[in-house]
């Protein structure tokens, strides 16, 4: 089940909300929440809801032992074993097929093997799972001692599958006790219907368009960079709808769950881009790998050493083929580039720095679509020229002027609009406050329009859900 299908929208979404919001017990709530939470993951994995369960338990498990133990020696072996079963799982999941596969053709040898099934969301409930335990370890959070609301913090649908990636530090208070003003409430409802609005109506038709010049027998110049344009919008507009609707639905049911995405096409370097892309994912792998690497503390060239690890790591974390390890060893080179000649970049105009940055980040965003090596590089070649079957192609042309319209709308939407004008409207408080309203009923016009786009049409899920 996924946010933006008639299922949730009008079942599933309006039975939790009625009977969570009839319980006014928080006991009465968690136990409405996490029966929800675990149909609405068994709903696509009816099996694999056990894994998840399960993985939960032991983490439970795990971090009572470490809390309790006295010798150092036996706190370090409960948190490997933690370690071990998490990323046992997601590795066996998710990479086993990979690592045989590469052994394969590495050594030349066939093989029958074709992989386990992949949960969905594994990546992300693996890492959320991680927060909790390698805390308790650390000393920063009490241990949990109701299995009870682990399970609520696990398995709490709104970003269950695709994040954003929730620290169990940042919503502990909120397990045992939470209120929702008619603020939030209001909030969590218009924040949904956004980025409802932005899946249904942004990325479902970027992605329509992708796919319609995909389907041309060769690749132009305009054509390379125009799919890579069209997959950067699909992405981030996939993505960072589906953190708009968790936020909303979060905040909803009582949770504050941070920003995930900061309109990151307006960076003017590769540093701050990823200040503003998935700044979750961002968090944990500093706060989780990098810095218990050493971060920066043991010289330049372990600095290094390890920003090289994370990369490398988090172009895995995506997917389990090589063209997210290459993916990752590009942003690597690309920051590194960026750190060394910070100074250098700060003599050039903005305008010059956000054109180098998008582009590089097209340039990135190829080799993320493309799991086919030789595929990524005839797409790249094509960008400058290489064997493409011209500057442009009639495919390519026809999609433009099909999506005259539409692409500049979608362009704008990736720009601080909206911040900006509340940022003005808060100069004039009777402006800002009128503004409010107007505001709400946007939203609930942009709902009901997108509402109606999904019925009637095939439906393109999460991009995200496969990583």
């Amino acid at each position: 089940m996924v946010f933006s299908s008639l299922t949730f929208l009008l079942l599933f979404l309006p039975a939790l909300l009625l009977l969570y919001f009839l319980s006014e017990n928080i006991r009465w709530r968690n136990g409405v929440l996490v029966a929800f939470s675990l149909l609405f993951y068994a709903w696509g994995e009816p099996v694999m809801v056990l894994l998840l369960i399960g993985t939960t338990l032991f983490q439970y498990l795990a971090a009572i032992r470490i809390s309790r133990a006295k010798e150092s020696a036996a706190k370090k072996f409960w948190l490997a074993l933690a370690l071990l079963v998490s990323l046992g799982a997601l590795i066996y999941f998710k990479y086993s097929w990979f690592l045989v596969d590469s052994l394969a053709k590495l050594f030349r040898i066939e093989t029958a093997f074709s992989g386990p099934v992949l949960p969905i969301g594994i990546s992300f409930y693996t890492f959320q799972i991680l927060t909790y335990t390698i805390d308790v370890y650390y000393g920063r959070v009490p241990e949990q001692k109701n299995p009870f609301r682990l399970l609520l913090y696990v398995s709490c649908f709104p970003q269950l599958i695709a994040g954003p990636i929730v620290k169990y530090a940042d919503i502990a208070e909120a397990l045992d006790g939470r209120t929702v003003s008619k603020r939030d409430f209001a909030f969590g409802i218009r924040r949904f219907l956004v980025g409802l609005s932005k899946k249904v109506l942004l990325a479902n038709i970027c992605g329509k368009a992708l796919s319609a010049c995909m389907e041309g027998t060769g690749i132009s110049v305009l054509g390379a960079w125009f799919t890579a344009l069209l997959y950067a919008l699909q992405l981030y507009f996939d993505f960072s709808a589906y953190s708009d609707m968790a936020i909303g639905l979060g905040r909803v049911l009582g949770f504050s769950y941070r920003e995930n995405f900061r309109y990151p096409y307006i960076s003017l370097s590769a540093s701050e881009f990823w200040r503003r892309w998935h700044i979750s994912l961002g968090s944990f792998f500093r706060e989780y790998v990098y810095i218990p690497l050493g971060g920066n503390r043991k010289g330049k060239a372990r600095t290094i050493l390890n920003l090289l690890i994370v990369w490398i790591l988090t172009g895995l974390w995506h997917g389990a083929a090589w063209n997210f390890a290459l993916w990752g060893l590009y942003w690597f080179v690309l920051l590194l580039v960026d750190k060394m000649l910070q100074s250098v970049w700060e003599r050039f105009p903005k305008p010059v720095l956000w054109v180098g940055t998008f582009l590089l980040t097209l340039i990135g965003w190829v080799l993320f679509y493309h799991t086919d090596l030789s595929a990524a590089g005839m797409h790249l070649g094509a960008m400058f020229g290489i064997h493409a079957s011209g500057l442009a192609d009639k495919t390519v042309l026809n999609v433009l002027k099909q999506y005259a319209l539409y692409l500049p709308v979608a362009v704008l939407c990736c720009l601080p609009i909206v911040p900006t004008v509340k940022k003005l409207l808060k100069k004039h408080p009777a402006l800002l406050a009128a503004s409010e309203p107007a505001f709400a009923v946007c939203a609930v016009l942009l709902g009901v329009v997108s509402l109606l786009f999904l019925i009637g049409q095939s439906y393109n899920p999460f991009i995200y859900f496969r990583f």
